[in-house]
């Protein structure tokens, strides 16, 4: 298998959960701020243009970060990271849909359309006049989440999981972006903190 990887939150979600399962691979990286991902030689790996993408050993392109994770944890055999039953795996595919629909689309989304409008302004469609409600999208459902964590270890109760993950290197690129997270989310801090020294996230 084969990783194309770069800078960014999406492709570090999969090296987070990589590292995670201890899994290491050949890596291609490819240049997205020079826009090396809109030319035709990674379009024809990914013709969605998104990175990552994960190459497998019969030359199948995976795209799309939650699909990559699955695919991984399957081919190590089953991790929790995923489910290991499957209650435990419906439990993750539902937050990790929340997470990605309710807080991660309009934190970047936001941000493409703000500070972001230079890089992003000929690549895709922007919305400049929606990045505040954008932004307010995703610091809601911060706070809602925040409501629903409560005191428990993480997201899944006592089991880390891909949406600890998803939700960790996005609330970070949120604070990197000019979103940080608001300091009377107490519970969604103190979850940050439990996760965020994980060895992995160094990857």
């Amino acid at each position: 298998m084969k990783l194309f990887n770069s800078v960014g939150p999406n492709p570090r979600v999969v090296r987070v959960f990589m590292s995670e399962l201890g899994l290491t691979m050949d890596q291609d990286t490819v240049d997205i701020m020079a826009g090396e991902n809109r030319q035709e030689a990674y379009q024809a790996v990914n013709p969605g243009a998104q990175l990552p993408a994960l190459m497998l050993d019969d030359g199948t392109v995976v795209s799309e970060i939650t699909a990559i994770c699955e695919y991984l944890a399957e081919h190590a055999g089953g991790s929790s990271l995923i489910g290991e039953t499957m209650q435990e795996r419906v439990e993750t595919r539902m937050w990790v849909r929340r997470i990605d629909l309710g807080i991660v689309e309009p934190l970047a989304n936001g941000f493409r359309s703000s500070e972001g409008a230079p890089m992003f302004k000929d690549r895709m469609r922007i919305i400049p006049h929606a990045a505040d409600d954008l932004k307010a999208l995703a610091q809601d459902k911060i706070q809602w989440l925040d409501g629903l964590v409560g005191d428990q270890n993480y997201i899944c109760g006592d089991r880390f999981s891909l949406a600890d993950i998803m939700l960790c290197v996005f609330l970070e690129f949120g604070e990197q972006v000019g979103q940080p997270i608001d300091q009377n989310n107490a519970n969604i801090l103190a979850w940050h903190n439990r996760v965020k020294d994980r060895p992995s996230f160094a990857a």
